[in-house]
């Protein structure tokens, strides 16, 4: 499933077109909006149905990326890379030096990294074209490499504040059904296991989720039946749109805290969860780590100073549900008001280039 496709609530500031045939390039850069600093979000390499899916993708995940680092308080705004994966055989090294030609282009206005379907060998190669792009291998201490497990760490300390307001429970002993075990969802399945919840879990490769199964001692269900789960909390960890009117009706959890992005089908299922009763901690409030460590690494900061952001998501969340209780608001549209205000306000502060 990829992130469901739905018209942006606020338009772009610039769309980029990619086509390289020779290199079997073709997706899209979308700019959502620079006002906060360079337009910062990573590249996704996916199979999609037609270049509508692929350009709804690309529009609902940039707009996610301008809200998520407003939130995060980075001195940066959003944007996306999007590009389809060619059909049969294809060379990386050729495609991404294709597409470091293309962020280079932007000169600047554009920060790329790892996403779905890219990794750390990918943008080392888009390195060769740009200096515009993070997630490569960590050098001297700094920031760097895979951003997941600092997205991980950000969704586990989410996952804690949100069991604690909405259960009165710390995580030891509740049950917690992943969704989705991918880099992060494997990273937090290890947290959680240390901190002495119950795991269930869902991944479509059979090999992946038996050894989390036999390493943390987790039940395992199907992608979609994993939605019915008794379980105090809900981790969707696998790509977006899952929660659409007829899961939320489905869910027995009363947390839903994970690492994927655009969770909601429609703003109105995040309403329908509210309605329920079930505390939905917005994605891009509690999966924003990841982004603090590509921050971290373009921008020059320590490790130490990426580690303190981090650490902060939880705060961060706590401030969302605490606006959303003072406004009578679902979680999700008190984070959108407080991301729009800090998007409107000026930056957080000055912008810095590239280290």
């Amino acid at each position: 499933m990829v992130d469901t496709p739905q018209v942006s609530a606020t338009p772009p500031e610039s769309v980029h077109v990619l086509r390289d045939d020779d290199a079997g390039l073709r997706g899209v850069i979308v700019l959502h909006s620079t006002r906060r600093g360079p337009a910062a979000g990573g590249c996704r390499l996916w199979r999609y149905a037609d270049h509508a899916a692929l350009m709804g993708d690309a529009m609902r995940l940039a707009e996610g990326m301008t809200y998520k680092n407003a939130m995060a308080d980075l001195p940066l705004g959003g944007g996306k890379a999007v590009l389809a994966l060619p059909q049969g055989s294809v060379d990386r090294r050729r495609l991404f030096a294709a597409f470091g030609r293309a962020v280079a282009r932007l000169e600047g206005d554009y920060v790329t990294a790892e996403d779905a379907g890219t990794g750390v060998a990918d943008m080392e190669v888009v390195r060769g074209e740009t200096r515009h792009v993070a997630g490569l291998p960590v050098q001297g201490g700094r920031p760097g490499g895979d951003p997941s497990p600092c997205t991980a760490r950000g969704v586990f300390l989410a996952m804690e504040e949100a069991a604690r307001r909405q259960l009165g429970s710390e995580l030891k002993s509740l049950r917690v059904a992943v969704q989705g075990l991918g880099h992060v969802g494997s990273a937090l399945c290890g947290m959680l296991h240390e901190a002495g919840a119950r795991l269930i879990v869902a991944e479509p490769r059979p090999g992946v989720a038996a050894e989390i199964a036999c390493r943390y001692d987790a039940e395992i269900m199907g992608r979609d039946s994993i939605l019915d789960a008794r379980c105090a909390i809900f981790a969707p960890c696998a790509l977006g749109g899952v929660l659409d009117q007829e899961a939320v009706s489905r869910l027995r959890a009363r947390v839903v805290c994970g690492a994927a992005n655009n969770v909601l089908a429609t703003p109105e299922d995040g309403d329908r969860l509210a309605d329920r009763g079930i505390l939905y901690a917005p994605d891009y409030v509690v999966n924003a780590g990841g982004i603090i460590s590509v921050a971290g690494e373009y921008l020059g900061w320590s490790v130490d100073e990426v580690a303190r952001r981090v650490h902060a998501t939880g705060l961060r969340l706590g401030a969302v549900l605490g606006h959303a209780a003072r406004e009578g608001l679902a979680p999700h549209r008190a984070a959108d008001a407080l991301a729009r205000a800090r998007i409107t306000a000026a930056p957080a502060s000055p912008v810095l280039e590239a280290a």
